[in-house]
This record gives C-alpha cells, sequence and structure tokens, in this order.
C-alpha cells in the first residue's frame, strides 16, 4: 500500500511539475498602419503575425490593440498606455511616429515622446526581449501621399524619425524590424496600396508581417 501511494505521489509529482505551454498575450500599440486602415480585420498585420505563431505552436492571443488612425505619440501615451497597461500584457510591438510627422511634431518632442513610451511599456513587460519596435513605412509613394507633404520631404523627414526608433531602442536592447525600405515598392506595385490611395492594401502587410514574424518567432518559441 505504500509503495503504491508512493508511486503516485511520483506521478503527480511528475505530471505537475511538467513545464506547460505558456500562452502570451499580445497587444499592439500605434496608428493607422497598426490598426490597418482599409482593409479587414483578419488581413491587418498584427492579426497576420498572430495567426502565423500560432501555426508555428506559439500559443498567442491578440488582446488588445487601441491604435487608431491619425493618432501622434502624444496620442499614444493619452489613449494607448492605458490599455496597454490594464490589460497586463507580456508581448507587444509598436509602429508609431507617421503622424507626428504630417503634423510637424519636432525632432526632439518626437524623440521625447518615443523614449517615454518605451520606458512605460518596459515597465509592463518581462523584459526588453519581449517588445519589438517597428519603423515608420514610406507613403510619400502612394498616390496620395504628395497631399500630406506640405513643400517637405516626406522621405527625408520619415528617415530622421526612423533614425531616432532606431538609436533610442538599440539603447534599451530592443529589437527593430526596419519596413521604410520595403515600403518604397507601394510606388511601383498599386495592388500594394487600399482603396483610399494612402494606406497600405491587404498584401503589403502581408509583407511586413514576413519581416516582422521571424523575429517575433525568435523571442516567443
Amino acid at each position: 500500500m505504500k509503495k503504491s501511494c508512493f508511486l503516485l505521489l511520483i506521478i503527480l509529482i511528475s505530471l505537475t511539475s511538467y513545464p506547460q505551454n505558456q500562452t502570451f498575450s499580445y497587444v499592439a500599440l500605434g496608428d493607422s498602419y497598426t490598426i490597418g486602415e482599409g482593409v479587414k480585420k483578419n488581413k491587418r498585420w498584427p492579426n497576420l503575425l498572430v495567426k502565423h505563431l500560432q501555426e508555428k505552436s506559439i500559443e498567442i492571443e491578440l488582446i488588445a490593440n487601441p491604435s487608431r488612425t491619425g493618432w501622434t505619440t502624444s496620442d499614444l501615451i493619452k489613449k494607448e498606455l492605458s490599455v496597454f497597461k490594464s490589460s497586463n500584457p507580456d508581448f507587444a510591438t509598436l509602429l508609431i511616429g507617421v503622424n507626428d510627422w504630417v503634423q510637424g511634431v519636432s525632432v526632439e518632442k518626437f524623440r521625447a515622446n518615443f523614449v517615454f513610451i518605451l520606458d512605460e511599456i518596459l515597465k509592463e513587460l518581462p523584459s526588453a526581449e519581449r517588445l519589438l519596435a517597428i519603423t515608420i513605412p514610406d507613403f510619400s509613394v502612394t498616390p496620395k501621399g504628395k497631399n500630406f507633404a506640405n513643400g517637405r520631404s516626406v522621405s527625408a523627414g520619415i528617415s530622421k524619425l526612423n533614425a531616432i526608433i532606431i538609436e533610442e531602442c538599440k539603447k534599451k536592447n530592443i529589437s527593430v524590424v526596419d519596413i521604410f525600405v520595403v515600403s518604397q515598392e507601394m510606388g511601383n506595385n498599386p495592388d500594394l496600396i487600399c482603396a483610399d490611395g494612402l494606406h497600405p492594401s491587404a498584401k503589403e502587410y502581408e509583407i511586413w508581417e514576413k519581416l516582422i514574424f521571424p523575429v517575433a518567432y525568435d523571442k516567443l518559441k
């Protein structure tokens, strides 16, 4: 009897100590590019990313995407960070900044806001490894992109902000996926632009996701 109880105890211990697969809670922060302006919900790149990760046996759920079209870093701070914190996430992506440039926010203000956002996100995540930043795409190549230039060079302006994103993320050991160059292909293929003539199409988001996926997978596998 004692021997049977001992064997049962060993079995129970082995079962409870066996590592269980973790389900990651994912929050996507950003603007129109993250909320997928002009495409169906399941065609947004964060949704494509989750589906792809799940297909590779990564248990992950997109629990919140508070991103909105037109939002700047200041909007993200005021309206998205509270959602992020209340969601108790353990993985996040960040793609923000295009509207800062459109609205003429200074590079100094953008840098300060971006660093603040990074710091606030990192307070909630287990480590910097669980945050993935994405650079700002070059919308100047789209048919309506020039309407937002106001006499400025879109490519040059976005490149300055992207340099800040890469620099500040490097300081904090945060991975960055650079989609700037690949986004310029929208100028050569109208199928990569959605019907509004400004935002990426579902096909373009698929291209972005293919760049983002391997970095995210490496963090979560």
